[in-house]
């Protein structure tokens, strides 16, 4: 069973091929058929490559760790979560 991620991405990889073979069939254009495929490549896919990661926060008492900016305690026990920054 493939990720659901994978899913889309070829369920996104067939669509535009498909699209680009039917603009080919009206138009006679191969330019359009090599240029679809790469459309999300071209809108930022990569984005979340270059945002940069949030410090952990970890619980001193049960070693509960989020880097979700959502939690400033503990949801088990109610602490203050401390963030750890990294050298």
């Amino acid at each position: 069973m493939v990720g659901s991620r994978t899913a889309t991405a070829l369920a996104g990889l067939i669509g535009s091929v498909l699209v680009s073979a039917l603009i080919y069939y009206y138009t006679g254009s191969l330019l359009f058929f090599l240029f679809v495929p790469f459309v999300p490549f071209l809108f930022g896919a990569g984005e979340s490559e270059t945002t940069p990661e949030r410090p952990l926060k970890t619980c001193p008492r049960c070693d509960f760790e989020t880097r979700s900016e959502e939690f400033d305690y503990c949801p088990r026990d109610g602490s203050p979560l401390h963030e750890e920054r990294e050298n």
